[in-house]
């Protein structure tokens, strides 16, 4: 049984920062809105309450029963959760008359408090916050303070609870609290008492035990897109089960360049048992003409469930759908206020699993990102694959700003193979989080030797991020660009212009669609 933190969600924008660092401590934590509360089993260790943007004094806040968490485990309040706290047991919580945004320093006032061993006095915090604790209630005590407020941390004194109760009114998740991490750990590993045992090589223990137990002597499918996901949800699924799991590789002509048969061989090569389906033409038959990106979304997801449905069914006794579904997008949709108002739909799976009357199993949903690929370096995944930058799931669609054609896939195609290829001979590509070469609706005046050109423009895009979030454009050399920009021009018929994109998400986007 894996231990764990709990951690309610009451809508703050840090709520995955604090799963990632508690995870970042090898402790499995888990986010639930704060509105469908689990039952408190041995396995969870604490409790935490996130920030939130609403007030505690607002009528929407959101329904939180604190019973249903009181004397059971250890509790840490974060900002919001502080306020709750201190305004459900008779504290006073008010619109603050400073508000503090930002740094700070905390003076502090309690050194036996757990959460504060080995934490320097003065050490920075980060403050958001407009509501305030004014007065801890009765059986509390402050922890510590800032020079703008007077309640920055407070605790339930010995003999309040049955378990220790914590509060702090700033983000120790954040960077910019500088010994935020050790608090959490002071809470994690001093107070709840967490082994530190969650590794990816326990995850792939466990996790290759359970597909073992849930799915007994069962074929499974899986779709396979040649991303990072995927891939890792296949050799997982393999390591389990073998050649019992079938995968299905689509193209669907707007991958990129050569990849159908690069990646391939690849799953090939790493032993799966993968079945290639090239439907180029029936997804750019069905998309021909089409320039509205929500649409093209939505005819990839049809004809993709039509392609993969054909050929699943197919295969004789197959009782499993296997998902490649990663932890944020499991998040993106349950809220505090119930499910999320748009996910892309390219993010679901569209009925597949009605339609094809299986049970779906998701080995990788409880994993951010990043620790997909700690447990793809684990079970030895090539780096080609486990590096590999995101890739948008309507793949070259929605990098061709216009009404698709066969023409227009070629170009962005070969554009986007050069710019790749520069990249990775230059070192740059591990580097950066994403690239891209995107095709506009734009025609310009050019010159090749003697003749006047009218042709096509193409956008680069690079961009450094860590979850995609949010992202800064990448600062490639001008001679690396330069050389990009010339072979392009030179190589690929029907572009005379290449622009780079400057432009940082937010306010822009990542993909321009």
């Amino acid at each position: 049984m894996t231990e764990k933190i709990l951690i309610l969600d009451f809508g703050s924008q840090y709520t995955q920062l604090i799963a990632r660092r508690i995870r970042e401590l090898h402790v499995y934590s888990e986010i639930v809105p704060c509105t469908k509360i689990p039952e408190i089993t041995d396995d969870i260790k604490g409790i935490i309450l996130s920030g939130s943007p609403f007030s505690v004094s607002a009528a929407d806040r959101p329904a939180f029963q604190i019973e249903q968490i009181l004397n059971k485990k250890p509790i840490l309040g974060v900002c919001y959760g502080a306020q709750f706290i201190a305004q459900h047991f008779g504290g006073v919580v008010q619109p603050s008359s400073k508000r503090e945004y930002g740094r700070a320093f905390l003076h502090i006032q309690d050194r036996d408090c757990p959460l504060f061993y080995g934490v320097d006095d003065e050490s920075q915090v980060w403050m958001s916050h407009s509501d305030t604790v004014m007065q801890v209630p009765k059986g509390f005590h402050v922890t510590a303070k800032t020079a703008s407020i007077d309640v920055a941390a407070y605790a339930a004194d010995n003999g309040t609870f049955q378990y220790p109760l914590y509060c702090i009114q700033f983000h120790p998740e954040v960077t910019h609290s500088t010994e935020g991490k050790k608090m959490l750990e002071n809470f994690v590993v001093g107070v709840c008492g967490c082994t530190q045992s969650w590794t990816p090589e326990s995850f792939v223990e466990e996790t290759v035990a359970h597909i073992q137990k849930t799915v007994g002597d069962d074929q499974v499918v899986l779709g396979l897109s040649g991303g990072v996901d995927s891939s890792v949800a296949a050799i997982l699924l393999n390591k389990a089960i073998g050649q019992r799991l079938i995968s299905i590789f689509v193209n669907n002509g707007l991958l990129r360049k050569d990849e159908f048969h690069t990646v391939l061989h690849s799953y090939h090569d790493m032993g799966l048992n993968v079945v290639g389906v090239d439907a180029e033409d029936e997804f750019l038959q069905a998309l021909h003409g089409v320039s509205d990106p929500e649409q093209k979304r939505k005819i990839i997801g049809k004809v993709f469930i039509d392609v993969f449905e054909r050929e699943a069914k197919k295969l004789p006794n197959v009782k499993w759908l296997a998902q490649g579904t990663i932890y944020p997008d499991v998040i993106e949709s349950v809220s505090v206020h119930g499910p999320s108002a748009t996910i892309k739909s390219h993010h679901n799976v569209g009925g597949l699993p009605d339609k094809l009357n299986l049970k779906v199993i998701e080995p990788l949903r409880f994993l951010f990102k990043d620790e997909v690929r700690l447990v793809g370096e684990t079970l030895k995944l090539k780096h080609e694959i486990l590096h590999r930058h995101p890739f948008p799931g309507p793949g070259l669609a929605i990098r061709i700003i216009d009404a698709i054609t066969k023409e227009r896939v070629r170009i962005v195609q070969e554009a986007d193979a050069i710019f790749i290829h520069h990249l990775k001979q230059s070192g740059w590509y591990d580097q950066v989080w994403q690239a891209g070469a995107i095709l506009l609706p734009v025609q310009t005046v050019g010159v090749m030797g003697d003749e006047r050109t009218y042709e096509n423009v193409v956008a680069l895009r690079c961009v450094n991020s860590t979850d995609g979030m949010t992202a800064d454009w990448s600062h490639l050399p001008h001679g690396l660009l330069a050389q990009i920009s010339s072979d392009i021009i030179n190589h690929v018929k029907g572009i005379n212009r290449v622009v780079y994109d400057i432009s940082s998400k937010p306010p822009a986007t990542i993909e321009w669609e």
